[in-house]
């Protein structure tokens, strides 16, 4: 399935149907009076969140979406049917702007989460309403008044627990295949992932995260290089990052410079990212050289202050201490929060 975080969309809500004009006809009633019936209002317009959907793809391909309109008045004081409310649904972490003014309408963070964006039109009055004393036999209507209308700037946010951040083929696609269902395209060469990847991933019996892997990112991902400048704003939401370091291409006068450009890259596009907690992870610790590697350049990162794993996720090495620990926090900063 194509992934689609950014979409243009034009909605309208139902116009009000309009006023009846209609006099009673009835045999031995001579004066039988107005008798027209108000038009039902429009239906009005609403967003909700739905976890099963990851993508904006379905607005890709449909992006116009309108409300019923209310069903005009009719004799014999018959008003109108009030029209069908639209629902529309988005994924969770769906920021809602005017596409016109770029305000931020609203920002879908819950589950099942329910938003009125614009309302539907009246309905008209008919002629009945405007009988008088006076005036017994009026012949003024009301039209319906029209829907509201706005064309919405959607964009995609994915919402998750931990996020996989790393230079291309660190390994991230990897790591998240081994740990949960996720299925996202593992090769050896840079770049393979092209969209972001969700995966929950269980722990502790019961207890689960979502994983949240996104494209490898370059030096001046930041500044639109690569990939990083589009897919950057979707670890923006995670409660930490998995910093994965692949040491085989490492500079080796230099084991942090990967980590330090990553790390950059993160502080350019917003500076609170950094303010995350991060684990480091040095991956492919099935190879030899690895191995010999990690015992080497982990006290470098843990002088910074980074706990720090060697795992792999090919022969499962180490994976189960990392999940165990990062449920752990997890369940800390849930408690914190709650």
């Amino acid at each position: 399935m194509r992934f689609v975080d950014q979409v243009k969309i034009n909605i309208k809500a139902g116009d009000g149907g309009k006023g009846c004009l209609s006099f009673r006809r009835e045999k031995f009633i001579p004066r039988g009076g107005p008798d027209g019936g108000d038009g039902g209002h429009g239906g009005s317009v609403y967003l909700l969140t739905d976890s099963s959907l990851t993508t904006l793809l379905d607005f890709r391909y449909n992006a116009h979406y309108k409300a019923s309109n209310g069903v005009h008045g009719m004799g014999k004081h018959k008003h109108g049917k009030v029209g069908d409310d639209l629902v529309i649904k988005l994924p969770p972490g769906t920021l809602v702007y005017n596409a016109d003014t770029d305000e931020l309408i609203v920002d879908l963070t819950e589950t099942n989460q329910k938003y009125k964006l614009i309302s539907g039109g009246m309905g008209g009055r008919g002629n009945a309403r405007f009988a008088t004393s006076t005036n017994r036999a009026p012949r003024h209507t009301q039209p319906g008044v029209p829907g509201e209308q706005i064309i919405l700037r959607l964009e995609l946010k994915l919402i998750a627990d931990v996020g996989l951040v790393g230079m291309p083929n660190a390994g991230k696609s990897t790591l998240i295949r081994a740990v949960s269902s996720a299925r996202p395209k593992v090769a050896d060469y840079p770049f393979t992932t092209l969209v972001p990847n969700l995966g929950v991933v269980r722990y502790d019996g019961f207890k689960s995260f979502v994983m949240a892997d996104i494209p490898g990112l370059i030096e001046g991902a930041s500044e639109g290089h690569g990939l990083g400048t589009r897919f950057l704003r979707h670890v923006e939401r995670t409660d930490f990052f998995l910093h994965l370091v692949d040491l085989t291409t490492a500079p080796e006068d230099d084991y942090l410079c990967h980590f330090n450009t990553i790390n950059n890259e993160l502080k350019r596009h917003d500076e609170t990212m950094l303010n995350k907690p991060q684990i480091v992870v040095l991956t492919k610790n099935d190879v030899t050289e690895v191995r010999e590697l990690a015992e080497k350049v982990t006290p470098l990162f843990e002088e910074l202050g980074y706990p720090v794993f060697s795992v792999s996720a090919i022969t499962g090495d180490g994976i189960k201490e990392l999940v165990d620990t990062i449920g752990s926090r997890l369940d800390q900063h849930r408690n914190t929060d709650a």
